[in-house]
C-alpha cells in the first residue's frame, strides 16, 4: 500500500506476505530481501552501495512506496534504504529515491492485479532493463562468475560467498546450474509494510514541578547548578515521553510516514539542525519523509550470526520538490540517532 503525501500520519506495520506480493510489479512497502526495484535503469552501483566506513556491500533494509498525487512525473515513487550489518561500522547508512510516470517503459498502465499468478517463479535476477542483479543481494551486478558466465554480483565479497555456499559445485555442471538460491544469511527476513493511518492521540499532559519546594535555603551557586539540572532532565524527559506516548497506542509500528511534518525523536541528543541537512543537488532544501522505528530491530534477526545493528531513530529527508534527475536513482539524506540518554 502506498504513503499518502497529506494528511494524517501513516504507520507502517510489519507482516508477513506471499512472496508474488513482494515483487516489483506490485508496487510493495517492504521490509528485508532482496530490493523489489522501481524503475529498472539507473540503479545505484556497487560503489555507491558500499559502506563509507568498511567497504563492504550494504544490505537492503526496506523500501517505501510513497507516489505523490498530482505528480504526474512521480505516479510511482519509492524510495530504498539500505545499511551495513557487519559491526562495530554500522553506522554505513545510503537512501535512494526513484519515481516514474505512469506510462513508462517497465510497467503496465493499469493498475497490478490483486489475484496470484497462476505460477509462482524463481528470484527474478534480471531486470526489464537487461540489467543483472547479485545473486547474493539483488543489487545491481556487474560482475560475473569467470567461469560459467551465467551468474552476476555486485562485488568479489558476494562472489566468494557464493561460490562456498554451493556455486563451486553447480558451475562445473554446465546443463546443471543451480537454480535454487542458497540461504547466504545476508539477507535481513521479508516482511511487507502494511499502512495504517494514525489514530487521535490525546495532547501529552505534563506536570509542572514546584521548584519552590526544592530550593529552601540552597546557596545562589548550588541553587543555580541544580536548576540547570533540572532543566536538562526535565528536557530529556518530555523528549522521551512525547515518543513513548506517541507510540503507546500502536507498539507494533516500525516506521511512521508524514512528509513534510516533524519527526518525533526518541532522545534529546543529536538532533540535526537545519544546517545538517544537506540540500538536494537540484537545489532544494530537503524536508522529512519517513522515520524508521527501533521495533523493527525485532524482526531483523540481525544478531542470529552474533552481527547486530542497532539505532533509536532513522530519519529519512527527501527533495522539497521532489525533483526528476533522469530516470535513475536520486540519493537523498538519512539521519541516525541512537538511544543514549533516553531515561
Amino acid at each position: 500500500m502506498a504513503a499518502s503525501r497529506a494528511g494524517p500520519v501513516e504507520l507502517g506495520f510489519a507482516e508477513l506476505a506471499p512472496a508474488w506480493r513482494l515483487r516489483s510489479e506490485q508496487f510493495p512497502s517492504k521490509v528485508g530481501g532482496r530490493p523489489a526495484w522501481l524503475g529498472a535503469s539507473g540503479l545505484p552501483g556497487p560503489e555507491a552501495l558500499a559502506c563509507a566506513l568498511c567497504g563492504r556491500p550494504l544490505a537492503f533494509l526496506l523500501q517505501v512506496y510513497a507516489p505523490l498525487p498530482g505528480r504526474a512525473d512521480a505516479f510511482h515513487r519509492g524510495v530504498f534504504l539500505f545499511c551495513c550489518r557487519e559491526p562495530p561500522c554500522c553506522a554505513g547508512l545510503r537512501v535512494f529515491r526513484n519515481q516514474l510516470p505512469r506510462k513508462n517503459d517497465f510497467y503496465s498502465y493499469e493498475p497490478p492485479s490483486e489475484n496470484p499468478p497462476a505460477e509462482t517463479e524463481s528470484v527474478c535476477l534480471q531486470l526489464k532493463s537487461g540489467a543483472h542483479l547479485c545473486r547474493v543481494c539483488g543489487c545491481l551486478g556487474p560482475k560475473t562468475c569467470s567461469r560459467c558466465h551465467k551468474v552476476y554480483y555486485c562485488s568479489k565479497e558476494h562472489q566468494t560467498l557464493d561460490w562456498r555456499l554451493g556455486h563451486k559445485q553447480a558451475c562445473a555442471q554446465a546443463d546443471h546450474l543451480d537454480h535454487i538460491i542458497p540461504d547466504h544469511n545476508f539477507l535481513f527476513p521479508e516482511f511487507e509494510i502494511v499502512i495504517e493511518t494514525e489514530d487521535e492521540i490525546l495532547p501529552e499532559v505534563v506536570e509542572k514541578e514546584d521548584d519552590s519546594e526544592i530550593i529552601g535555603s540552597m546557596g545562589e551557586a548550588l541553587e543555580e547548578e541544580l536548576d540547570s539540572m533540572a532543566k536538562h532532565e526535565s528536557r530529556e524527559d518530555k523528549i522521551f515521553q512525547k515518543f513513548k506516548t506517541q507510540i503507546a497506542l500502536e507498539p507494533e509500528q516500525i516506521l511512521r510516514y508524514g512528509r513534510g511534518i516533524a519527526p518525533i525523536w526518541i532522545s534529546g541528543e543529536n538532533i540535526p539542525q537545519e544546517k545538517d541537512i544537506p540540500d538536494c543537488p537540484c537545489g532544494a532544501k530537503r524536508v522529512f519523509e519517513f522515520q524508521v522505528m527501533p521495533q523493527l530491530l525485532n524482526y531483523l534477526k540481525a544478531d542470529r550470526l552474533g552481527k547486530s545493528i542497532d539505532w533509536g531513530i532513522l530519519a529519512v529527508f527527501t527533495c522539497a520538490e521532489s525533483c526528476s534527475l533522469g530516470i535513475g536513482y536520486t540519493e537523498e539524506f538519512v539521519w541516525k540517532q541512537d538511544v543514549t540518554n533516553a531515561p
